[in-house]
């Protein structure tokens, strides 16, 4: 197997991360919830499993989103401006055609689970296409490209915590705590008010620029990586995930009694939170070592699987549909069976010219070469 001399850690990292997202959202009932349906001890193997993908998150993506970002504009600095204007054509402009696709496409898994004349009034109305431009609401996984674009406005700031990397652990660690006191705030009182979702999108972004401070700190290390003796905190970093492990698996038996999602569970989201920045900096501690190339060959489309995913795994719910399958035996076929479906309509995209750059794969028809996105992930 060939080896790079490139970030190939990096390339593994978003690679892991994509394959996270699709284990995180098959190991869900087709209702998005924690399989309450069925006997605690079918629960047991798709939550655990849950556990372990979910050390990813979407937070991940915006950590290596915001250190290819930085490390553009050290490599090539330009301004404001242009450095918005391309992040807007490598983001919205996908952003867009997904949300109309997924917006239309949901109506087939709506109808075979009893709710499609609901959702076919509901894209009639205004509100609900201002949802799908505003908060990326077409379907559970779409949030994040808004989400990550309105992050990237705030990358000035993030710079500081290049020169001093202390500036941005200090600020992921305070943007956590303004988070979880606001939500603690905001969700009881205000759970059902219809701009909740606009609430809390805010508060979403506004502490997530966190995730870029902390980003902008690991430039700030790797690229004055002699001085810090990275190998040497291998071993702490290792203990540390290992405790937030632990707390992720208290959150996990939680859920597991209670068949619902522990949200208010303080120790559970402080490892949820915290895990991807720990995953980041592991593999940068590793970064020197010599790491196999086909991450690199693979992680091109990790954008791809993860903007695709849910076309295969409705499929698969719906075929799902009174089968009598044990969670575990849903959770492997939906994984299995969307994997292989989407890497091989991610791979074909990528072949079409007109089509590649629905996946962050090529150039938007009209825009020039210049222009051209090479993934958000």
């Amino acid at each position: 197997m060939g080896e790079s001399t490139r970030m190939t850690w990096l390339d593994c990292l978003r690679l892991f991360a994509g394959l996270s997202m699709l284990v995180l959202h098959c190991t869900a009932d087709p209702q998005g919830g924690a399989w309450a349906d069925f006997p605690v001890a079918d629960r047991i193997a798709p939550l655990a499993l849950r556990t372990l993908a979910y050390t990813a998150r979407t937070e991940l993506f915006i950590i290596i989103s915001l250190f290819l970002l930085l490390l553009s504009l050290e490599n090539r600095p330009r301004g404001y401006r242009q450095t918005i204007a391309e992040q807007y054509r490598r983001l919205l402009i996908p952003f867009a055609f997904w949300s109309a696709f997924f917006g239309i496409f949901s109506l087939i898994k709506a109808y075979y689970f009893g709710y499609g004349p609901a959702k076919l009034a509901a894209l009639s109305e205004v509100n609900t296409w201002l949802g799908f431009a505003l908060l990326g609401n077409s379907k559970y996984h779409m949030h994040f490209l808004p989400t990550l674009f309105a992050v990237v406005l705030a990358y000035p700031l993030m710079k500081k915590a290049i020169a001093a990397p202390w500036l941005g652990f200090v600020a992921l660690v305070f943007c956590l705590v303004v988070r979880w006191q606001l939500d603690g705030f905001f969700y009881p009182r205000f759970w059902d008010e219809p701009g909740m979702r606009a609430i809390a999108r805010l508060i979403k972004i506004s502490t997530h620029v966190g995730y870029g401070m902390i980003a902008a700190a690991a430039l700030g290390i790797w690229l004055r990586r002699d001085a810090f003796d990275l190998p040497s905190w291998l071993l702490p970093l290792v203990y540390f995930a290992s405790l937030l492990l632990v707390l992720k698996a208290t959150g996990t038996w939680i859920t597991l009694e209670t068949g619902r999602w522990s949200h208010n569970y303080a120790p559970g989201f402080w490892a949820d939170f915290l895990m991807p920045a720990v995953l980041f900096f592991l593999a940068l501690l590793l970064g020197e070592r010599r790491w196999p190339s086909v991450f690199s060959d693979l992680a091109k489309y990790a954008f791809g699987i993860y903007l695709c995913h849910p076309i295969f795994l409705d499929f698969c719910e719906i075929l799902l549909i009174e089968t009598g399958l044990s969670p575990i035996g849903q959770v492997l076929l939906k994984f299995s069976v969307t994997l292989v479906a989407t890497s091989a309509l991610v791979a074909a995209l990528a072949r079409i010219p007109f089509l590649a750059w629905t996946i962050g794969l090529g150039s938007f028809p009209g825009l020039p070469k210049a222009t051209q996105t090479k993934g958000a992930m």
